[in-house]
Formats: structure tokens, sequence, C-alpha cells
């Protein structure tokens, strides 16, 4: 047959065959199931080493009549079950539920041939049957753990009444007692040792699983917001359109009707820059509706780039008074002025102005890996209990605001990499550190 052939010709051919078996079980995987296996490869080490001693204490020391060729030959097949299992670690392919339950199974059945030969059910050790039992029942699916319950009670039942009995030891004296109860002492504190270091380890990659999935469902819950945002906003452009144009018409007939009044003439034209800023604002609005990374933006020194953020601040708002200092690696890393990134950061700038227009300072730090920015404010602060939910949608600590900005921001920077920190700082105030890693963001060589 072919697959007699692949085995016959390598080892590796081995390996193939088991994983096609292995891979027409694979309807369900468990992301964490080849940590658990290497965990298992180290563990089997483990136990070889313990039965190779234990083999050699009791022939040699208590000077027992143990069949050592088969048991010899049973931890050879062990140990290449465990080289088997390292080659099919370094697999690319996703190890499954089966495939773990099968290599269990393997060890149940190597523990039931060593006690065969070796006492049976009289064997101090035959509660390691236990270990097997635990880890499927704490890592698998509960069909995965009846079918434990069943192979181990049925070796162990097998083993009450086929099995070869243990030789007593050559020991003056009666001490064949105290011996098997050493031994299971021995048992009980090397399954315990196993249970902790294998067990608590699965357990923690189940919890550390659980956790990714809560961050992945919290992340796709902030995806479905910013989809609903974006289609409300590029809506929105559209709709603002026509009033837009509207107050165009009105501020041109003003001007034309008030020619000679210097102070109608010059609110007008402030009315008509305020203007010519709403409609390039949703003109970016639908320009850049679908845009997911920052190719569509322009190349700016950080510097320079910053320089142009706080002077977008300071035309929007010319009362505003800001200071800032910026230094870091030279020559000044060339970054890519994404649209959204630069709303993002005029979001909290505007923040800041809210808090406290008379007093706003940015710093920026960057190497040639990361930028760091600082914004101030010196406003009262927020409690912490609202400085842990500021950023989650719709939640605003100001009358007239809608809870966007910042979330909006904080959904920015997630998706270039970066991160946005509030801190209450002590001489009041709050201060915004951004994170931002440059890899993301940086012009193309």
């Amino acid at each position: 047959m072919w697959y007699h052939a692949t085995i016959c010709h390598s080892p590796q051919g081995v390996i193939r065959l088991y994983t096609i078996l292995m891979n027409n079980f694979q309807a369900n995987h468990d992301p964490t199931a080849t940590l658990n296996l290497r965990r298992l490869f180290i563990l089997r080490n483990i136990a070889i080493i313990c039965t190779l001693a234990v083999i050699g204490i009791a022939s040699q020391v208590l000077a027992m009549a143990l069949p050592l060729l088969p048991l010899i030959l049973i931890v050879t097949a062990h140990a290449v079950i465990n080289i088997m299992t390292l080659l099919r670690i370094r697999k690319p392919h996703p190890v499954s539920s089966w495939e773990f339950f099968v290599q269990l199974v393997l060890d149940t059945l190597i523990l039931f041939a060593l006690l065969y030969f070796s006492g049976g059910s009289t064997n101090p050790f035959v509660s390691l049957f236990l270990l097997p039992l635990v880890l499927v029942a704490s890592l698998l699916p509960q069909r995965f753990t009846w079918a434990m319950a069943v192979l181990t009670v049925g070796c162990y039942s097998l083993l009450i009444y086929f099995f070869q009995p243990l030789p007593h030891s050559h020991i003056k004296g009666d001490v064949d007692f105290d011996v098997h109860v050493m031994g299971m002492w021995f048992s009980f504190l090397l399954s315990a040792g196993l249970i902790v270091f294998f067990v608590i380890r699965m357990a923690n990659s189940l919890r550390e699983r659980d956790r990714i999935l809560t961050e992945a469902r919290e992340q796709a819950m902030r995806d479905q917001h910013l989809v609903t945002l974006g289609t409300l906003a590029t809506g929105a452009a559209h709709e603002l359109g026509t009033p837009l144009a509207t107050m165009a018409v009105l501020i041109g007939e003003l001007r034309h009707d008030h020619t000679d009044n210097i102070d109608v003439l010059e609110k007008t034209k402030m009315l008509r820059s305020q203007l010519d800023r709403c409609k390039g604002i949703l003109s970016n609005i639908t320009a850049s509706a679908g845009q997911a990374r920052p190719e569509g933006g322009r190349g700016f020194a950080i510097d320079d780039y910053l320089k142009t953020v706080v002077g977008l601040l300071r035309s929007s708002r010319p009362t505003a008074k800001v200071s800032y200092e910026l230094e870091g690696a030279q020559p000044t890393p060339q970054i890519l002025a994404d649209t959204t990134l630069t709303q993002a950061l005029l979001n909290i700038l505007n923040n800041a102005a809210d808090a406290s227009i008379d007093s706003i300072e940015v710093k920026g730090r960057w190497n040639n890996e990361r930028l760091t920015l600082s914004i101030c404010d010196r406003g009262e602060g927020i409690n912490p209990t609202e400085l842990a939910a500021i950023g989650t949608p719709f939640f605003t600590t100001k009358p007239d605001g809608q809870g966007l900005g910042l979330y909006l921001a904080r959904a920015v920077m997630e998706r270039f990499g970066g991160q946005i920190q509030l801190l209450n700082q002590s001489g009041g105030g709050i201060q915004a550190v951004i994170e931002l890693p440059l890899a993301t963001i940086r012009v193309p060589a």
C-alpha cells in the first residue's frame, strides 16, 4: 500500500502520514493546542527520564529482578514517539483537539505497557493514569474526557487481572511494604508536580486565549462603530453641500449690499474663510472615505508636520495660545501626513483648547523608531471615574460635546499601532500622551 511504502522510506514519512491522518479530524482548531503540544513534549521528556531513573533504582539499588528488555523497549518507543512529536511541532499545520487527544492516548498505552511488566495494579505508580485524564478534562471538550475516562478505567481494570508480578527486593527484613508505600508517595509527588507544571500553565494559556478573544470582540465592536460613523460622515458631507452653497451666496450678497461698511466686510470676510474651511473639511471627508493606510498622505519631516498641525489649530481658533517644543534624532525622520492622523491630533488639541484656551503646551520627542507627543492643558482636570470612561463612544464631559473626538482619535492611533493615554496633572489639567511607532507612517525608502 502507498502509505506502507512511505513509512518504510524515512521517519519523515511517518510524520507525513501522521499529519495527513490528523488533518482529517481538524474541523475545530484550538489556537493554544500547539503550545500545549510543546508542553506535552517537555512533560514526556521528564517522564522518560523519571522512568529510566526508577528502573535503575529498582534493579540496581533495590535488586529487583525486573524484565529489563521489554521495559527498555517500551521506554525507547516512548522516546521515538516524542521525537515524532518534536518533528510535528515544527510543521506549520495547526494542531487539532483530535491530534492532542491521540497523543495522550499513546502516553496512556505506554504507561499501561510499563505497568503490565512491573506489577500491574500493585505497582504504586498506577495512580499516574489520573494525569492524562486530568489533562483531557482541563483542555479538551467533554466527549474526549469521557473517552479518556473509559480508556484509563479499562487499562486499570485489565491490570488487576493481567500483569507480571512485581518481584520482591532482595533486602533483609520485611521492608517490601515500606518500599511500596514510598513508591506511592513518590508517585503522588510526581503527579502533583507535573499537574502544577503542566495543567496550570495550560489553564493560563486558556485564560490568555479568552483575553485575546475578548479584545478581538471589543475591536470588532469598535470597527462596527467606526463603519457606522464613517457612513454617517460621508452622508453628512453630501447633505451639507447645499446649505453651504446657500450660505456662500448670502455672504456674496451681503458684501455687495454693504460695500461701504468696513465692519460688515470684515465679518463677511471671516465668515467666508470659515465657510471655505468647512468646504475643505467636507471635501477631505469625501476624499478620505475608505482610505485605510497613510500612503495617500504627503511626506513631511516630523517637526514640520507637527508645526503644521499646530498651525491648523491656530487658524481655526485664533485666540488659542499654543506653545510647542520639538526635538529628536537628526536627520529628522520623514513621515506621511495622513489626513486621519492629522484630524486625530487636531481633535486632541481642540479638547485641550476647550479646557484652557489660554495655555496649551505641546512637546514632541522622537527617535528613529517612535514618536512621543505630549499635549497638556491647564483646565480643571477630570475625576478618575470619568477619566476611565473617556474615549468610549458618545461619552463626554462637555455640555455640548458628542463624545466622538477622542474615540475617533484613539481608533486612528490604534490603526497605526500607537496609543493615547490621559493623565491628570498635579498642577491641574490633563496631559494626553501619544505614543506612535514611526514604522507605520514613515515615508517608504
